[in-house]
């Protein structure tokens, strides 16, 4: 064993990152399943098989700005999900977990057919002026500036703006939504700065998120309706909340609160509607495969696109209901091609074997659907492919 290096104590798969993103005080409270704990009694001291590593692992890797979980994982494993299972754990710093930061050494370790990931010293001269932990991490409370720098599991900037973004909804409820009902005037279509003025219920916020009518998603063998999906305009700030008013017989009148565009994703104008701004979530995914058996299909790529590829956001016809979690990991296959066989004694329709070709990383869930990025690919990802539990 190296002299310099410390068993490298991460928490569970499922915890670790997750937690970073609660407050301190609620950290000691977050749920770890059964499953969760059995797999880190069973992997805290035995690693993974030597057979599970890259075929080309170093021997160490100094973690780096813009590292993420996943490709530090893939450096030495061949599947980089399965993480947890070569970074030893401690079942008793489950509710204290430790994050990783630029500057830190993981070193693999083999010993007896099994390989860990360990922690060495910091390399650097200005490691520990920078507020880096020194060899073992240990369970304190970090100052934000520092947890801010911690690697995460995927690039969050390729989802970020999505979850800000799309709205998934069990029914048309955006139907009665406020509404965008006139541009100022000379203007069909509005653009940032422009004043609209919209008719509805504008009390509950001031910021507001802009929709399109929204179109249903479609389960791509049953055709059944799954979910609507919003597909997102831009943002509005409300300077004038329209005031109550009476004509003479007592009644109220038709009022129009006036907005300000702030942002603009799409073209918007009369009819498009409105929903509040979210308040941001800071989540930090970690990947980890289904633990049930996991079959599904793509219902579309986000956006206009009929194709994806790489870094690409699909849909996905299974939800929270069907077991669905963020950071689930997932096989993306191709359909084998029916071809016309000629080499026997006569001539016969085949279907070649389905191909396994990507891999999908979900980041959001629903009841019954959910989004997912495309992290790897080799063909063009479209409605209808279908994915599994790795």
């Amino acid at each position: 064993m190296h002299s310099c290096v410390k068993p490298l104590t991460l928490s569970l798969l499922a915890t670790s990152l997750a937690l970073a993103a609660l407050p301190a005080s609620a950290q000691g409270q977050y749920p770890v399943t059964d499953t969760q704990r059995r797999t880190a009694e069973t992997v805290a001291q035995s690693g993974v098989p030597l057979s599970e590593l890259a075929p080309d692992a170093p021997d160490s890797h100094t973690v780096k700005a813009g590292d993420t979980l996943w490709d530090i994982s893939k450096l030495f494993l061949k599947s980089p999900w399965r993480w947890p299972e070569l970074w030893g754990m401690n079942r008793e710093q489950i509710a204290n977990p430790h994050l990783i930061y630029p500057g830190q050494v993981l070193v693999l370790v083999k010993k007896d057919g099994r390989a860990q990931l360990l922690m060495g010293q910091p390399r650097g001269a200005n490691a520990d002026m920078q507020g880096l932990p020194s060899g073992k991490l240990s369970p304190q409370v970090r100052a934000s500036k520092f947890e801010d720098n911690a690697i995460l599991a995927i690039p969050q900037h390729l989802i970020e703006p999505f979850l800000n973004e799309a709205v998934v909804l069990d029914t048309d409820s955006l139907d009665k939504a406020p509404r965008v009902v006139a541009a100022q005037e000379g203007r069909v279509l509005l653009t940032k700065g422009d004043l609209a003025y919209a008719r509805g219920d504008m009390k509950q916020a001031r910021d507001w998120r802009l929709f399109r009518q929204v179109k249903p998603l479609r389960d791509p063998t049953t055709k059944e309706v799954l979910g609507y999906e919003a597909p997102y305009l831009g943002t509005a700030e409300m300077t004038r909340l329209a005031e109550e008013r009476k004509n003479a017989d007592g009644k109220s009148e038709p009022t129009v609160s006036t907005l300000t565009i702030k942002s603009v994703r799409q073209e918007i104008g009369a009819g498009d509607r409105l929903a509040p701004v979210l308040q941001r979530e800071f989540i930090r995914y970690v990947p980890h495969p289904p633990a049930v058996a996991m079959n599904g299909q793509i219902i579309s790529v986000y956006g206009d696109a009929l194709t994806g590829g790489q870094n690409q956001i699909v849909s996905l016809n299974r939800g929270r209901r069907d077991g669905m979690e963020r950071g689930h990991v997932l096989a993306l296959w191709q359909d084998g091609r029916t071809i016309t066989d000629s080499t026997g004694e006569k001539r016969e329709q085949i279907k070649l074997p389905d191909e396994r070709h990507g891999v999908l990383f979900v980041f959001q869930v629903y009841e019954r659907v959910s989004y997912a990025l495309i992290v790897s690919v080799k063909q063009p990802v479209q409605g209808g492919d279908r994915f599994t539990k790795p």
